[in-house]
């Protein structure tokens, strides 16, 4: 029992892999880019929200609604290396890399569902 516990604690130790993530519509090209202290979380939450149409972007929903979920890939684009960055300067990293990656991909407009 003591095993299962050690485990259970370093895992709640561990920080979630952070970064900025895209969900792409695979038919018409168009990308949302976001970024979540849990990437995996977050695509897993998108994924949810899009399958029981109550996802927060109107335009990506509406997508999804006339496609179908095989239509969509969820892709980490960059993760931030935990070790490497005072735990307290975490959100602020990540939300570098987001506008890093919304400057590098434009996905606004016919070319994605972010809003400018």
């Amino acid at each position: 029992m003591d095993k299962r516990r050690e485990l259970k604690m370093v895992y709640k130790e561990t920080p979630r892999p952070m970064g900025v993530y895209q969900i792409k519509n695979c038919t018409n090209g168009k990308i949302l880019v976001g970024s979540s202290m849990n990437v995996p979380a977050k695509c897993n939450s998108d994924k949810f929200q899009l399958n029981y149409k109550v996802h927060r972007n109107a335009a990506l929903q509406a997508d999804w609604n006339k496609n179908s979920p095989e239509d969509f890939s969820f892709e980490v684009l960059e993760t931030i290396k935990a070790e490497e960055i005072p735990q307290e300067d975490w959100r602020a990293a990540v939300k570098k890399l987001e506008e890093k990656w919304l400057n590098t991909l434009q996905p606004y407009g016919e070319k994605g569902y972010n809003k400018s």
